[in-house]
């Protein structure tokens, strides 16, 4: 069963991020270049204000060890799929999206193991796994960049093809997030518990931060409604089967501690983010009668 689960983590990371791969084009990459205020703002958020918030947060809620390195797992995270899907479900800017979902996903696999490192050491100490950075940059290139990469050539060259499947690939997707997702939940269901009374509320903590950042960051950039509502959504909604995958890779355990932010996150950032959607919804502008 551990081979099982060491062996299909990682392959099922690399569909999920495939099925993204598929639903992008060469074009949403060059958009960076033609919104670069929305896009600066949106890489911001996500790569400096989340990771910084979640240190600020840990000194209020403290965990120990393990726990609160997958915290910092977590929001050295892109957004996924699931960030596109509920930017869509706001009306906000879904390009702007998935723009920051390619570039940022393509950015993490180089950033997140040098981030890693340093918050193995500051929460763990002497007790931190040996984190071998290169070795670890190069196997979340493997598993994330390239089959993104792969999916945007599919579509480039079999873009037929790859409009019919795209709702069934986001569907297995979905499907394998959520496996994922209670499976790191109940391998480590007793440390859970025990942590709850802390985790609970600095992960949702997390989550209202980061919404209220990116929304704040947009507006006060004179941003529109829907890149708002993206950039914030990308902030607070990150890629938990990419947490709880980068945590079997520092350890023998498939299913290990350091993953168990990631997975209670997967559940916590939907009780959270579903309710600022509607709040999108209602602030903004009406659409003019035809």
């Amino acid at each position: 069963m551990e081979l099982l689960l060491t062996v299909g983590l990682p392959l099922s990371l690399a569909f999920i991020m495939f099925s993204l791969g598929v639903g992008l084009t060469f074009a949403d990459f060059a958009r960076v270049a033609t919104r670069p205020k929305a896009f600066l703002i949106g890489a911001v958020a996500q790569l400096i204000l989340l990771p910084l918030t979640a240190f600020a947060l840990l000194h209020i809620l403290p965990l120990q060890g393990a726990l609160a390195v997958g915290v910092m797992i977590l929001a050295f995270c892109p957004g996924g799929v699931t960030s596109n899907l509920l930017t869509r479900l706001a009306n906000g800017s879904v390009a702007l999206s998935i723009s920051l979902t390619a570039v940022i996903s393509l950015t993490t696999a180089f950033t997140l193991p040098l981030l890693l490192d340093f918050s193995a050491d500051y929460f763990e100490g002497t007790s931190a796994p040996d984190i071998d950075v290169t070795t670890l940059s190069l196997t979340m290139f493997a598993i994330t960049a390239v089959p993104v990469l792969i999916g945007v050539l599919f579509r480039r060259f079999l873009n037929a093809t790859a409009l019919a499947i795209e709702t069934l690939l986001y569907r297995i997707a979905a499907a394998l997030f959520v496996i994922i997702i209670l499976a790191a939940l109940a391998a480590n269901w007793s440390l859970f518990i025990d942590n709850l009374a802390t985790m609970g509320p600095l992960l949702i903590g997390l989550n209202i931060v980061m919404l209220g950042l990116g929304v704040g960051l947009a507006r006060a950039a004179g941003l529109d409604s829907a890149e708002s509502a993206a950039i914030a959504i990308e902030a607070g909604v990150q890629n938990g089967t990419l947490g709880i995958t980068v945590a079997s890779l520092i350890t023998t355990t498939a299913l290990s501690p350091y993953g168990l932010a990631s997975g209670v996150y997967g559940i916590t950032m939907y009780l959270v983010t579903i309710p600022a959607i509607f709040l999108f919804l209602r602030r903004q502008p009406a659409k003019p009668a035809s």
